[in-house]
């Protein structure tokens, strides 16, 4: 496994019309079109991107990009140094590059998180390098599994998840599962997952007038009493101790 970190990236979605006056910055920056056309002018030499294929802009590349067609793209801007220093430097020896069906299904994804108003830090953090190493067109790497595994369970932490499941989409086995857990969190998937779907109880105990029923289901316990030994070991408090509690702590400081 390569030990070179993932560069640091910030994230955004855009669309665009009208061409602006060219810019340049001092970071790399991928374009990866959700959907439309763009057409790019990139020191002077024009291109265009679609669903099929991305941009990689070089930093301090003068560059410019319009459409004449409803559009929305996903920007990544990383880190220059982190990309000149490490393998990720292979994305600038092709600038134009194509998505692969991988590719695309983490692009769609993201899309899907931006429009469920579902993007959280954990969510962008497991794609983004999961990302680039796809676009590498090379296995992905081990933690980028797992950072993509953590960021979709926090997201939905009450699908059926399961130990099984978890390491299927990691692309792992049960015990590289096991083993990335305790490399990292200190911890093992089982008790992880239980503590993300606790989480999600909490917020929506705190937040919605939902059935404590409903809400066991929707974090993804089997019944209200699962959820209840759950909270009792974990926060030692009742789901309904907890609402009153946030309830009551909410109205004093109103």
């Amino acid at each position: 496994m390569s030990s070179t970190p993932h560069p640091a990236f910030d994230l955004s979605f855009r669309s665009y019309a009208e061409i602006g006056a060219p810019n340049r910055h001092d970071f790399v920056q991928l374009v990866l079109p959700l959907h439309g056309q763009l057409l790019l002018e990139i020191d002077g030499k024009q291109g265009k991107v679609d669903a099929q294929q991305g941009v990689v802009i070089p930093a301090n590349t003068w560059h410019a990009q319009h459409s004449r067609v409803a559009n929305h793209s996903i920007i990544v801007d990383v880190d220059a140094a982190a990309v000149e220093q490490g393998s990720w430097g292979r994305l600038l020896e092709r600038p134009y590059a194509a998505l692969g069906p991988g590719a695309r299904k983490l692009i769609e994804y993201l899309g899907i998180m931006e429009g469920q108003q579902a993007l959280t830090p954990a969510v962008i953090h497991g794609w983004t390098p999961l990302l680039l190493d796809t676009l590498l067109q090379t296995p992905p790497q081990v933690r980028s599994r797992l950072a993509a595994l953590l960021a979709r369970v926090q997201a939905e932490p009450g699908l059926p998840w399961s130990t099984l499941s978890m390491a299927r989409f990691a692309n792992l086995s049960v015990s590289r599962l096991h083993a990335l857990f305790r490399e990292e969190m200190d911890t093992s998937p089982h008790a992880w997952l239980q503590q993300q779907r606790i989480r999600r109880a909490c917020d929506l105990l705190a937040g919605s007038d939902v059935s404590i029923a409903e809400i066991a289901l929707a974090a993804g316990f089997s019944e209200q009493s699962a959820l209840t030994r759950a909270m009792r070991d974990s926060i030692d408090a009742t789901p309904a101790a907890y609402r009153r509690q946030r309830r009551e702590n909410r109205s004093k400081t109103q």
